[in-house]
C-alpha cells in the first residue's frame, strides 16, 4: 500500500468469473489509451422467459426482443431498452427506467431527479435493484454516473437510492456495477459502491474478455460501446447466446 494508492484495480474478469449470477451489470469507464469512453452492458438468466432474449440495435441504441416469440411468457420486465441517446449523453439502464431518464432529461430533469419516479422491480421475493448509468460527452470532456435503487433487504417498504458521479474518468479504469451479488433464493441484492475495474485492449478483446468471463450457463446477451471523446462516434458489438 505505501504507494499512496488505497485501493487496486480490480479485474472485470475475475469479478465475473468468481460469481455464477451477477444477474445484470453495468460497466462504465474510459480506454487505457483515454480517447474512449466505454461501455458494456449484459444481461443473465436463470429462468426460461429470461434466457429467450436477444439484443438488437434500435436507433442509436438497443432494444431486448424474444429470441423464440412463442416462449415469450411475461414481457413486462425482460423486454424493454437497455441503451438509449439523447444529444450527448447516453443511458444505460436494466430496465424501461431507460425510457424514464431519457424522458427526464430531455426535460432538463437530473439523472437522479428523473429516477425519482422509480423504485426496485416489483418481482418479489427478489426485489431486483433498478440500476443505470449515463455517460455524458461534450467538446472533449466525458464523466458519467450510476444510479442503483434497491428495497431495503429485500422489504419492498423501503427504498434505497444511491447515485455516484464519476468525473475526468481516468484512463483504464472503469465502475462496475450488477444486480446480484451471486447466486442465491432469493437473490442478493448488490451492495456498496461501484467496483473499480481495470478497463484493457480494444473494443474486440474487451468485448471478448466481457463474454468468456460470464458464467457459461446463465449468460444472455452482452452490449458494448467505444465512444470517441473528441468526435462523439461510436463503434459496437453486440454478443447473443441465441443466435438466429
Amino acid at each position: 500500500m505505501g504507494n499512496g494508492k488505497s485501493m487496486k484495480l480490480l479485474s472485470l474478469a475475475e469479478e465475473l468469473k468468481s460469481n455464477s449470477y451477477p444477474g445484470r451489470g453495468i460497466v462504465l469507464g474510459k480506454s487505457e489509451d483515454g480517447k474512449t469512453a466505454v461501455a458494456a452492458y449484459f444481461i443473465m438468466g436463470r429462468s426460461v422467459n429470461s434466457r429467450n432474449r436477444i439484443f438488437v440495435e434500435d436507433g442509436e441504441g438497443i432494444r431486448t426482443q424474444a429470441f423464440d416469440p412463442a416462449k415469450l411468457v411475461d414481457p413486462s420486465l425482460v423486454i424493454y431498452a437497455p441503451v438509449r441517446v439523447l444529444g450527448n449523453k447516453t443511458i444505460v439502464t436494466n430496465g424501461d427506467q431507460t425510457d424514464t431518464i431519457y424522458e427526464g432529461m430531455d426535460k432538463q430533469m437530473t439523472f437522479e431527479q428523473s429516477l425519482r419516479s422509480r423504485e426496485f422491480e416489483p418481482d418479489a421475493p427478489n426485489y431486483t435493484p433498478r440500476i443505470s448509468g449515463v455517460m455524458h460527452i461534450e467538446g472533449g470532456k466525458y464523466n458519467y454516473a450510476l444510479s442503483i435503487l434497491k428495497s431495503s433487504d429485500q422489504n419492498p417498504e423501503s427504498c434505497s437510492r444511491f447515485t455516484f458521479a464519476y468525473e475526468k474518468p481516468i484512463a483504464g479504469e472503469g465502475r462496475f456495477i450488477h444486480t446480484y451479488m451471486g447466486d442465491g433464493d432469493p437473490l442478493p441484492s448488490f451492495e456498496g459502491e461501484p467496483k473499480r475495474v481495470k478497463i484493457e485492449g480494444d473494443i474486440d478483446s474487451f468485448t471478448k474478455t466481457v463474454w468468456e468471463s460470464l458464467n457459461e450457463e446463465n449468460k444472455v446477451s452482452l452490449f458494448v460501446r467505444f465512444i470517441d471523446v473528441e468526435t462523439g462516434a461510436y463503434e459496437t458489438r453486440i454478443v447473443n447466446k441465441n443466435q438466429k
